[in-house]
């Protein structure tokens, strides 16, 4: 299960009480790259560093073989399809977001590019031309109550997807 939205987007809150409920492994893939320090340099125009995809991957190939993860992370298009069954891509409206980030130290020109990446919907489409169009589904996040609506939708769809495959 793939959790991906721009940050702020509450994939954190959301996959560690998803793991929770649903007896599956979280992992947040910013978290383990730190970690594991899996870079290839350094961003400085965003402050950050750059993610070296092929060690996460090679990182992350025993974990998604045995199945049961949760995946948490704001790119996907360099995940092999096959590790995921469904997709979920968090929205949050510009209001909510952009106090998120700025309350987490977001400024200049990384605040406004992750707000315009939510406004252009760009991880969406992303999602869309990295897994089959069936598997990626957008839920708002913007309250409690719709945390507490994705949980109980994500939690049905596992026990289906269990029933159905098992």
């Amino acid at each position: 299960l793939l959790s991906l939205g721009t940050p702020g987007v509450g994939k954190t809150t959301l996959g560690k009480e998803l793991a929770s409920r649903a007896g599956m492994t979280y992992i947040n893939v910013g978290d383990m790259a730190k970690e594991g320090e899996l870079y290839k340099g350094f961003d400085e125009e965003y402050d950050c560093p750059v993610l070296d995809e092929d060690r996460v991957i090679d990182e992350l190939e025993d974990k998604m073989s045995e199945g049961g993860v949760i995946v948490d992370y704001h790119g996907c298009d360099f995940f092999p399809q096959r590790w995921f069954h469904i997709v979920f891509v968090l929205r949050t409206e510009n209001s909510f977001l952009y106090d998120r980030l700025e309350s987490r130290g977001y400024k200049g020109k990384k605040l406004q590019d992750n707000i315009q990446c939510e406004i252009f919907q760009t991880l969406y489409e992303e999602a869309l031309l990295s897994y089959r169009e069936e598997i990626v589904h957008q839920l708002p996040s913007n309250t409690p109550e719709d945390l507490e609506r994705n949980l109980d939708h994500i939690v049905q769809w596992i026990e289906q997807w269990m029933k159905d495959n098992n």
